[in-house]
């Protein structure tokens, strides 16, 4: 983990919704520091087809480069569905001047987001 990235030992939440929630709201700040702690050290993420990226480190500095270059950054969940550590959201993402609508699902694992 880098030192850039201070990590609470526990999660920022334990209910799974909570968790996406979060992770959605903190988008707002553009700051990575804000959403390490959502992430699992071994997440996966995919992104519009690319290939996956996996562990905290490496998620964050794709964000990190998102952040430098888009004007706008906006997740909003218009629906949520929760089962279990598992959860389904429908959300508009505005990365500058695109909107997306897509629905994504989240694995949760020791209340940490696991894979998206």
């Amino acid at each position: 983990m880098s030192a850039n990235h201070d990590i609470k030992e526990s999660p920022v939440h334990t209910d799974p919704g909570q968790v996406v929630a979060g992770f959605v709201a903190a988008f707002a700040s553009k700051d990575t520091a804000r959403l390490a702690p959502f992430l699992h050290p071994d997440v996966e993420f995919e992104s519009y087809g690319d290939a996956p990226v996996v562990g905290r480190d490496a998620v964050l500095a794709v964000w990190a480069g998102v952040f430098r270059g888009m004007a706008q950054v906006e997740f909003t969940t218009l629906h949520q569905a929760v089962s279990g550590d598992l959860v389904l959201a429908e959300q508009v993402h505005g990365l500058a001047t695109r909107r997306y609508r897509p629905s994504r699902r989240y694995e949760i694992s020791t209340s940490r987001m696991a894979s998206r």
